[in-house]
């Protein structure tokens, strides 16, 4: 008799215990669907089907820019790789978005690049001032001249594809495009046909 008392008594204490722990535990948070890349993809790429996934995240997760659905940037160049499960939003293919984050005002500025293979050595995020030299080597005397410091380039045609709304249908080679000012696009538009244009790597500014 007493064996079997103790034996609902334990399992009255199993039923409160557990009771408890039920009311203690927070219920699940709300999730919402994103949309993450399905596997490592390279800079350059056309996004294809099947290269984005669904996943569920907490709200707060989700960033601004992200599509709607998977096929929301089908067919969009990659301007960044990603990683597998990296959350996609639309600062990372080409277009508008690229220009998420840069002062207001800051407009996307194609440029060719006298040297086409230096174009090897930049990446997108990376700053550069973009240098004009005039003349040639036999008539006229040469002369150069910072034409935008420290501008961060968006795109490069080492990325491969097609270079995106800017530059649909055209030869790519040597091509970078820029974030640059207002001023700083007016003096870049149309350099190319001033002289020759190069580029020099250049570290971010403190603070």
């Amino acid at each position: 008799m007493n064996r079997n008392r103790r034996l609902i008594a334990a399992l009255l204490l199993c039923t409160a215990a557990g009771v408890t722990v039920q009311q203690l535990t927070p219920a699940p948070a709300d999730s919402i669907i994103a949309f993450a890349a399905a596997a490592d993809l390279p800079a350059g790429r056309t996004v294809a089907p099947g290269d984005l996934s669904r996943i569920s995240v907490p709200p707060g997760m989700v960033p601004a820019g992200s599509p709607d659905s998977e096929k929301a940037f089908e067919g969009k160049q990659l301007a960044a790789p990603l990683r597998k499960g990296q959350l996609v939003t639309d600062a990372q293919v080409l277009g508008p978005g690229l220009l998420t984050g840069s002062p207001p005002g800051s407009v996307a500025v194609p440029l060719r690049m006298a040297d086409a293979a230096s174009v090897q050595l930049v990446s997108p995020g990376q700053l550069v001032n973009v240098v004009l030299t005039s003349g040639n080597d036999f008539e006229k005397p040469g002369g150069s001249r910072i034409l935008a410091e420290a501008v961060p380039v968006l795109w490069t045609s080492v990325q491969g594809g097609k270079a995106g709304p800017w530059l649909a249908g055209a030869d790519t080679d040597g091509l970078i495009v820029v974030a640059a000012a207002a001023d700083q696009a007016h003096r870049l538009a149309g350099s190319s046909t001033q002289g020759k244009l190069f580029f020099v790597l250049v570290a971010a500014r403190p603070g």
